[in-house]
């Protein structure tokens, strides 16, 4: 008899990969808000042009990281409502189909 590994099913697979693409897409608009935001910074501030290059890519890689963790949450939690809606669903469409299976024991 086999086990079951909750973390090889297809549903952890599918919220891992819906989780996955949400923290690229995350991290590919915040990286954006970044750059915009240290080229204004380049622009106007003579303290951020005076920092090193490392600290401004670590600024822009904080905004992606953050950012795609936030997406990422934000997908995963979208996910699960999805999956839990299906199931509803699915669970009412059985108990009709059961209900319609037998009409004169539910009519009583």
């Amino acid at each position: 008899m086999r086990s079951h590994d909750a973390m090889k099913s297809d549903e952890a697979n599918d919220a891992a990969w819906e989780a996955g693409k949400g923290a690229l897409a995350g991290a590919a608009k915040w990286g954006v808000g970044a750059a915009i935001l240290g080229a204004i910074g380049y622009v106007w501030s003579p303290i951020y042009r005076a920092t090193t290059v490392q600290f401004k890519v670590y600024i822009q890689m904080s905004g992606m990281v953050f950012g795609g963790m936030i997406e990422a949450d934000w997908r995963l939690r979208q996910h699960e409502h999805q999956v839990r809606m299906q199931r509803r669903r699915l669970k009412g469409k059985a108990r009709w189909d059961r209900y319609e299976e037998f009409p004169e024991k539910n009519d009583k």
